[in-house]
């Protein structure tokens, strides 16, 4: 052969060997049933998919000062979300061993030793002891396995889906928990303004009881009235001592959310309520898109179809070559001198000629996991439709309850102003007025817990809606991405 192309051929040769075929399916994603739009309500319009959408610091629709400053830290120092990134970096670290394999060792060794042996004359008894003698060696070795059926590759194309798939799970983590603080703030918001409606109402039960007092010295009402009076107004009082342990619960599932010891953090009674953001669910294909959750079964999906890949080129022969050259010399001087240049090429060959049916059983297995995973990536997204339609039905059928209890707090509220006047000029009984006060009570916070569940539903949709997160957003995994701040 003409040692002058010798390099190229090498060359070419290499190349056939990295680009040899790849056993096993190529990935495609399976089609789902999407529906055109979500379900039509009344009085409500599907939105078209536009930067309208949640994105980014959706929080701040909210309008709720404790949540602008606290959400930023639940990426930075929740520690579910710490621990889905460290998750995502032993997945990357697993692509980039995997990637490995697709190219040769490359190593060195050397070994260096002294030695002195007794010599004598056969039959004499005498020995002499020879001169100390030295030796020596100096190699460099290179092994390789060709990737010849994919089996690398597609070890390297499943660490990857699977490193896109802890990516994705990361991001997940995250909007889960950033909805859960979301949810824990309106929690203790609610519960402020139940404080205050119940110290409003403790007001409104301490002058009650003035006036039944007064009447009842004046011998005008019986003495059962001052009883039931006082009566109404501890059981009030009591209802909002008893706000106290869940207010203290929510400012302590807070503080853990964003990474803190209960005892570090502390938030004053709010005043006022977060307000309700208007959320345009735009239309259902954008969820394959923007729910995280879905990317992870989808990923997965690829991950177990690659893995069938591996398990089929267990079929298939697999080949290894070896090469060493350096020198070896005894005594050690010279070592590096030309006539003790040594060298040595090999190569290995092993197929599995009966395996009883192992392989098959491998290849069945992959297969069937990767059905499982169809399975679980279409109930995802089936659940996620549902999860959307059950929010949007939520939130109108809210809306129109919450008007008609807005009314009738205001009828509670007058209704109650009447019966405190007409108790007074004594054309009611006090069984009348209390009634009167408690029904604009419990009507008031009927309201307040509408108020309160359109809120959290709003939340709900757009954890639902996926954030402000979208699947273009996965990397390639070759590299660690930054930790989200």
């Amino acid at each position: 052969m003409n040692t002058k192309h010798s390099p190229k051929a090498l060359a070419v040769a290499t190349a056939l060997l990295l680009g040899g075929c790849m056993v096993g399916p190529d990935y495609h994603r399976p089609d789902v049933p999407v529906p055109p739009q979500y379900q039509p309500l009344p009085g409500w319009n599907a939105a078209e998919p536009s930067a309208e959408a949640p994105k980014g610091d959706w929080w701040t629709g909210f309008g709720d000062p404790l949540l602008n400053e606290l959400e930023p830290q639940v990426s930075v120092s929740n520690q579910t979300v710490a621990q889905s990134y460290a998750n995502y970096q032993a997945a990357l670290a697993e692509v980039q061993v995997a990637r490995s394999a697709l190219f040769p060792a490359i190593g060195i060794s050397g070994s260096g030793s002294k030695q002195r042996s007794a010599a004598g004359s056969a039959g004499s008894g005498v020995e002499h002891l020879r001169p100390v003698s030295t030796s020596g060696s100096l190699e460099g070795n290179v092994s390789w396995a060709p990737d010849l059926w994919g089996k690398v590759r597609r070890t390297v194309e499943e660490n990857k889906a699977n490193a896109q798939a802890s990516q994705a799970t990361l991001a997940n983590a995250t909007l889960s928990e950033q909805t859960a603080l979301a949810t824990a703030v309106i929690e203790l918001r609610i519960t402020d303004a139940n404080v205050d409606l119940l110290k409003k109402t403790v007001a409104a039960y301490q002058e009650y009881l003035r006036v039944v007092e007064n009447q009842g010295k004046a011998g005008t009402v019986p003495p059962s009235d001052v009883i039931s009076a006082r009566t109404q107004l501890e059981n009030a009082q009591a209802s909002l001592i008893s706000l106290g342990v869940a207010r203290a619960q929510y400012v302590h599932a807070i503080a853990v959310l964003v990474g803190k010891n209960p005892e570090e953090l502390d938030i004053p009674q709010g005043t006022t309520l977060p307000s309700l953001p208007p959320v345009p669910a735009g239309v259902p294909s954008t969820l394959l898109q923007r729910r995280p959750d879905i990317a992870v079964a989808e990923r997965e999906m690829a991950a177990q179809n690659a893995a069938v890949g591996v398990a089929v080129a267990a079929y298939y022969p697999s080949i290894s070559l070896s090469a060493t050259d350096g020198f070896s010399q005894s005594p050690l001087a010279g070592l590096l001198h030309v006539a003790n240049h040594v060298w040595s090429l090999g190569a290995d060959v092993s197929e599995t000629v009966f395996d009883f049916g192992a392989r098959h059983g491998e290849v069945a297995a992959a297969r069937a996991d990767y059905e499982a995973s169809v399975a679980n990536y279409r109930q995802t997204v089936l659940t996620a439709f549902k999860n959307v339609e059950d929010d949007l039905s939520g939130l109108h059928i809210l809306a129109q309850q919450a008007q008609v209890l807005d009314a009738a707090v205001q009828d509670a509220t007058r209704g109650a102003e009447i019966a405190l006047n007409e108790y007074q000029a004594g054309t009611v009984d006090y069984t009348t007025a209390a009634v009167a006060l408690a029904t604009q009570l419990s009507t008031e916070q009927s309201a307040l817990s509408v108020k309160q569940q359109r809120l959290l539903d709003t939340v709900s949709l757009i954890g639902d809606l996926g954030g402000g997160w979208s699947a273009d957003q996965l990397g390639d995994a070759k590299t660690a991405q930054a930790k989200p701040q």
